[in-house]
């Protein structure tokens, strides 16, 4: 990499969006998890 290539680093916007779509996505899995155990506990 050349000292006069642009940076790598994203915009502040997109990196505080990745991080918002990141934790939803933690969010989602936890939910499902949660769900699916709470649905192997109730009896038939």
């Amino acid at each position: 990499m050349l000292w006069s290539d642009p940076e790598d680093e994203p915009p502040a916007e997109l990196r505080t969006t990745q991080a918002m779509l990141r934790r939803l996505g933690l969010l989602l899995a936890l939910a499902v998890v949660i769900t699916a155990v709470l649905a192997s506990l109730t009896p038939h």
